[in-house]
């Protein structure tokens, strides 16, 4: 693959677990500059994935980084996990259970029933632990400090929020949603509706518009066109 990542390119990259986005986006202007003697790249990331998530990630550089907007105006699509009887003030497993609730008497009517009131749109709140600004300041600082701050409600359009398979406590689930949706806020919500508590265990995002993560490239296979772009660019050289 020939890179041509200052003139631009989007990439799409699978962000593995435990990653930010701004890490994939540090290590796309690394490898660049240990491979392909990019002293400065300009890119940046269109949508950002919380640490936890895994899954497509679009990354655009040099004079492609001004469709970026374009980008995070798309639907996504996720697939997910969510854990009911317990809730956590991160809406994941960032931090500790907080509370727990008894799940024995939910079925799965009661599920479906509540995920179809979610369709639509809908107001929510982002989640403390989130990396929307304050005065600032990202939400998660005030909340790791345990400061008292005002998040207001937003609206998104939920297309799609389908049960796929269901072993209390844990629950699979898919989900259609406009940009801005927070997953997490989504599934704390659903726990609520039920009159219980529920915090996301797993999610991965699989779509942005007409992008699947089925075309996208992992860090690995990323590290190994770098390489073979090199490889390249050296023999051209000689």
């Amino acid at each position: 693959m020939n890179f041509d990542l200052e003139t631009g390119e989007v990439l799409l990259i699978d962000k593995p677990v435990g990653w930010t986005s701004f890490d994939v986006v540090n290590h796309l202007r690394v490898l660049a500059r240990r491979q392909l003697g990019i002293q400065k790249l300009k890119a940046g990331h269109a949508g950002t994935l919380d640490p936890l998530a895994s899954g497509l990630l679009i990354v655009c550089t040099g004079k492609l980084t001004k469709e970026i907007q374009q980008f995070q105006d798309l639907d996504k699509t996720y697939e997910g996990r969510l854990k009911l009887g317990m809730t956590t003030p991160s809406y994941d497993l960032e931090t500790e259970a907080d509370a727990f609730f008894e799940t024995g008497h939910l079925t799965a009517e009661m599920l479906r029933s509540a995920s179809l009131s979610f369709t639509g749109e809908i107001e929510q709140f982002p989640p403390l632990y989130s990396a929307i600004k304050i005065d600032g300041k990202r939400a998660f600082q005030y909340a790791r400090k345990k400061k008292d701050i005002e998040l207001r409600p937003r609206l998104v359009y939920i297309h799609r929020f389908d049960i796929t398979q269901t072993i209390l406590p844990e629950v699979s689930f898919e989900v259609d949603c406009s940009k801005g949706t927070y997953i997490r806020s989504l599934v704390h919500d659903f726990g609520k509706s039920l009159n219980n508590g529920a915090c996301l265990i797993a999610l991965r995002r699989t779509r942005i518009g007409h992008f699947s993560i089925e075309n996208a490239l992992t860090i690995e296979q990323l590290r190994e066109q770098f390489a073979r772009a090199a490889s390249e660019l050296k023999v051209e050289k000689q």
